[in-house]
């Protein structure tokens, strides 16, 4: 009988609803920094590269989080991991606003960002699980619409002319996570696949290269390394670029506003469609569409192309990102599947840590905002190769 409640609709609304929540706050951080930016390099007279850096050390955290995070769910349990991963990250983002030199700020967001990288192999996990194979691609981008609508809220308070006081929005992003860890304690359901199976063994990253999973192990690890990597470069440099293009800061927030409102859009219409059209057409559609929003980000001259621009590279990056992250849990069993999708965004996050060193040492040497967004272009055209494959893959995947 307790089976069958935890079963019901309830159950996979209440944790599609509180995971919502963490994803929210955590696109608000992953956005802040790009933000805050310049109110941030303004205080500590911080140059282009020094900049580059910080928002590098935030995804660096995210890293070791993403991969550590997603074994100890295995070994744990998600819901344990997954509040004291919100713990972290909110208090490390008060301590970024807290900063008072380079180094203090570097250091708060890396440990940020180990808190943001675990959080997100759980959200995933406890969403994918709760909802089945059947309604996986659906509850997921329900579930990580939240990341593009928190950017979107940073990106309003940007607008707003929150970005000139640079550490309010690092305020937000740490007090919110705090209250919402008592709300995942009483209200959220530990996953009922981890219940009915084993704990992992100590040996369990060994689980991703056997039992044919090892292909699509490494397509997974291309595909998330190369779309994480654009989609970083555009939430790190492209308020900076714009504003270096000629636009004023509140243009370079609606620009991003309109990327982040594409990227909401997109998260939701690609995951009910990659329940619904065929494997190759959707990889088809996704990477061509970063590919054109790409060459348009770089090209165009005019705000409207721009804020046009923007939402499709929101639609189709960001949205791409989201049927990845619905992806790869079918390729693995409930006893790894958590480290495994741990391990492809630990893998994703590498990409997103050079996206913006690459695109800062690129402006360094002159190359403008178009030699940045082109350069992205045969990365793109590797995950592309990689997620048709996978898709072409999923219906041999592992049951659940």
């Amino acid at each position: 009988m307790t089976a069958l409640k935890l079963t019901t609709p309830l159950r996979m609304t209440r944790t599609i609803g509180l995971c919502f929540l963490v994803a929210l706050m955590e696109g608000l951080d992953l956005q802040a920094t790009g933000i805050a930016a310049q109110g941030m390099a303004a205080a500590f007279e911080l140059d282009k590269l020094h900049m580059s850096w910080v928002f590098s050390a935030g995804i660096f955290g995210l890293l070791p989080g993403a991969f550590v995070g997603g074994w100890l769910s295995d070994r744990i349990g998600r819901k344990r991991v997954l509040m004291a991963s919100v713990a972290l990250f909110g208090v490390f983002s008060l301590v970024t606003a807290q900063a008072w030199d380079f180094n203090s700020l570097l250091i708060a967001r890396c440990l940020t960002g180990v808190g943001l990288g675990a959080a997100l192999p759980n959200l995933i996990a406890l969403t994918s699980e709760v909802a089945g194979p059947r309604l996986r691609g659906s509850a997921v981008s329900l579930m990580y619409c939240g990341v593009p609508l928190g950017a979107a809220l940073a990106a309003t308070m940007g607008i707003a002319g929150s970005s000139g006081d640079w550490q309010t929005v690092f305020y937000v992003g740490g007090l919110v996570p705090l209250l919402i860890v008592p709300l995942l304690g009483l209200y959220l359901p530990e996953s009922l696949q981890f219940r009915s199976h084993n704990v992992a063994p100590i040996g369990v990253v060994r689980g991703l290269f056997r039992e044919g999973a090892a292909l699509p192990t490494a397509l997974i690890w291309v595909s998330y390394f190369f779309t994480l990597m654009v989609v970083y470069i555009l939430i790190n440099w492209l308020p900076s670029l714009l504003i270096g293009q000629g636009f004023s800061g509140h243009q370079a927030s609606s620009v991003m506003l309109a990327l982040q409102i594409g990227a909401a859009v997109g998260t939701l219409m690609l995951g009910w469609v990659m329940d619904r059209l065929p494997a190759w057409a959707l990889s088809a559609l996704i990477y061509v569409g970063i590919l054109a929003s790409l060459t348009v980000l770089g090209m165009a001259s005019q705000l409207e192309s721009m804020l046009l621009a923007g939402f499709v590279a929101g639609f189709f990056a960001t949205g791409g990102q989201c049927v990845l992250y619905a992806l790869a849990p079918h390729f693995y069993r409930p006893s790894v599947r958590a480290t495994g999708v741990g391990s492809a965004v630990a893998i994703g996050r590498l990409g997103a840590m050079s996206g913006p060193l690459v695109a800062g040492k690129m402006l360094a040497l002159g190359t403008g905002t178009a030699g940045v967004m082109l350069a992205s272009a045969p990365g793109i055209v590797i995950a592309a190769v990689a997620m048709f494959y996978l898709s072409v893959r999923r219906n041999g995947a592992q049951p659940d």
